[in-house]
């Protein structure tokens, strides 16, 4: 069970859009405002990737394969992170989940959310 509540997700067909939400009530807003996002899939049969990372100051780091077609965003004031997942590929199929790391180095994980992409 997840400690941050996510929620999209789904089944949809190659070159349509999603977005997932995770949403961090758990954390105080201080504390989400200076914490590290990470976005991380994982496939069946592979191990998990790094998706996309957005740092305290808003600077991101997206992996190769999404580039140019995922958007990462947070809106500290609602507690909620984002991630807009435009031109899907059946390879982004897989189980996102959400990942805060603090500045005092606590993890706090969403419980995951499938997507699948139909060819």
């Amino acid at each position: 069970q997840g400690q941050l509540l996510q929620s999209g997700g789904g089944l949809v067909q190659a070159g349509g859009s999603l977005r997932l939400s995770c949403k961090a009530s758990v954390l105080i807003l201080s504390t989400l405002r200076s914490s590290d996002i990470f976005w991380y899939r994982q496939a069946p049969g592979r191990e998990r990737e790094l998706v996309v990372g957005i740092s305290s100051s808003g600077s991101t780091d997206y992996a190769d394969a999404v580039k140019g077609r995922f958007t990462v965003s947070r809106d500290n004031a609602k507690k909620t992170l984002y991630l807009q997942m435009n031109s899907l590929k059946p390879e982004d199929t897989g189980n996102y989940a959400c990942h805060v790391r603090t500045p005092q180095g606590h993890d706090y994980w969403g419980q995951g959310t499938q997507v699948t992409v139909a060819s």
